[in-house]
């Protein structure tokens, strides 16, 4: 069985094709775009056409490499960026382009939805989350609010994944894990939240898919897209699901104990979960899961954005910039940096900036202060790991993901600051691995041939046992004293209404 997996994200789209008996990744394609530029502040839009581009173009030329194995491509999956707001009128056309998860525009929206349920501390009394503005909620508002005549032709309400699920098979469904991204459901009880959905409109409902199992399959591919990629049958399109819930399954963070880090321009930490997570000061965000399970997820805004930004100031390479930091002790000699650049989502500063604090003529040098930076990002995801320990995660393992653990360095530092061992996957592919694991699971149960995510991810996800870090215990009190350091400077400055 072939098994194509397809991630839709906000810079590109990629597509794998994974050979399940073996876990060999036989082809890959990726195609990139962009925003839609001009727009006002906040304002992030794509137009959903540039995503059906890409699927069609790289899944094209996935098979076009598979050759005659194109015809054992049996089932699909698709990965896509949470929270994203794809409306639909009667006929199925996209109203307007799509409002993403990076859209701030929505804060008005975010104040009333509080105003009127009194507060943060009550919506997530009744939906798990409190209403923020990546969510899809607030997107909705604002539409029926700023542009009245979209509104009401608005037909049905789809998220990114949904919409290209909708392009392969005409079928309009949503899944546990990314309708748990909307705001607008109750993670606890996975049903849509009536008084969420009626503040906004009592008419709202009729426009929402009914929410259905992660685990099953949607439909066949459509046979005008089976005929123009040349297939012999249709193959089986599984639920899908939001990235990061598709990233915890191909980073095989299926079972309790595994936590993913992930870091990129931004970070996320997700772990897996029996039960649902709520927690009650609103920091850990209370998702489900594309296993029908939960994924209880902190996001921070600055990771890479703010390694990289340290790394072109210094006009070093990234070979350099670790040759320079094995230089410094741990600690940085006590300079510490608060990294919100972009403001923060955990802790929830969305005016923050960051800051350089402890300069002396000692710790002043390029070597100190890169440091410092990459020390201070991983405190910054520390703060949301220890909000995981607060609420019962206990982690024993850390499967770092993204651009930064490529970097040997900041793995090590990453396991003495958490104080768990950290380990990198032998595949890169993510979310897209993800989606294709899933759409093998989907494919099997349809076949009659069940298995289990922990079986086949124990098979396909491949850790690289080389780049395992053990965490020294004798700099766990230093990190400790660091990252309450950083905590405490940060609640005051912000008290003082300085970050």
């Amino acid at each position: 069985m072939i098994a194509l997996g397809i991630d839709s994200g906000t810079q590109s789209t990629k597509t794998i094709a994974l050979d399940v008996a073996t876990g060999q990744v036989l082809a890959s394609s990726q195609k990139g775009y962009g925003l839609i530029e001009g727009l006002p502040p906040g304002h992030m839009e794509q137009d959903p056409q540039e995503w059906v581009d890409a699927v069609d173009a790289t899944v094209q030329e996935v098979l076009a490499a598979l050759g005659a194995r194109k015809q054992e491509v049996t089932a699909i999956g698709v990965s896509g960026q949470q929270h994203g707001f794809v409306p639909l009128d009667a006929q199925g056309n996209v109203i307007r382009p799509a409002k993403l998860w990076c859209d701030t525009s929505t804060v008005e929206q975010c104040k009333q939805f509080e105003a009127e349920f009194g507060g943060a501390d009550e919506l997530i009394k009744i939906s798990g989350n409190a209403m923020l503005p990546g969510y899809t909620a607030p997107k909705i508002l604002w539409l029926k609010q700023n542009e009245p005549q979209h509104y009401k032709a608005l037909e049905t309400v789809l998220l990114p994944h949904d919409y290209l699920n909708f392009h392969l098979t005409g079928e309009r469904s949503m899944e546990f894990g990314d309708a748990s991204g909307t705001g607008l459901m109750d993670v606890r009880t996975k049903e849509w939240s009536k008084p969420l959905i009626d503040f906004i409109d009592p008419e709202l409902a009729a426009t929402l898919p009914p929410i259905a199992s992660s685990r099953r399959a949607i439909g066949l591919l459509r046979d005008s897209l089976r005929l123009a990629w040349g297939l012999e049958r249709s193959p089986v399109i599984s639920a899908g699901g939001g990235d990061n819930m598709m990233g915890a399954i191909g980073t095989g963070n299926v079972q309790p104990g595994v936590v993913t880090v992930s870091l990129g321009t931004s970070g996320t930490i997700f772990a897996h979960s029996a039960e649902p997570i709520v927690d009650e000061e609103g920091e850990v965000a209370a998702f489900c899961d594309s296993t029908d399970r939960w994924m209880p997820l902190v996001c921070t805004m600055n990771v890479t954005v703010a390694t990289e930004q340290t790394r072109k100031l210094f006009g070093w390479s990234h070979e350099e910039m670790e040759k320079q930091i094995l230089t410094t002790p741990a600690g940085a000699g006590g300079l510490l940096f608060l990294p919100y650049l972009n403001g923060e989502r955990t802790p929830n500063l969305p005016a923050g900036t960051g800051m350089f604090h402890g300069l002396t003529t000692t710790t002043m040098t390029p070597a100190h202060m890169a440091r410092a930076v990459m020390e201070g990002v991983t405190l910054g995801l520390a703060y949301g790991l220890n909000r995981f320990r607060s609420l019962g995660i206990r982690p024993t393992e850390i499967r770092l993901t993204g651009g930064g653990s490529n970097s040997g360095v900041w793995r090590q530092i990453c396991a003495d600051i958490f104080g768990v061992p950290t380990v990198c996957l032998a595949s890169a592919e993510g979310a897209a691995l993800g989606a294709a694991i899933q759409a093998a699971y989907a494919c099997h149960s349809a076949q009659g041939k069940p298995v289990t995510f922990r079986e086949l991810c124990g098979r396909i996800v491949q850790l690289d046992a080389r780049n395992r870090c053990v965490p020294d215990e004798k700099l766990q009190p230093l990190y400790a004293t660091l990252l309450s350091r950083q905590s405490e400077i940060t609640r005051r400055m912000h008290a003082g209404g300085l970050i």
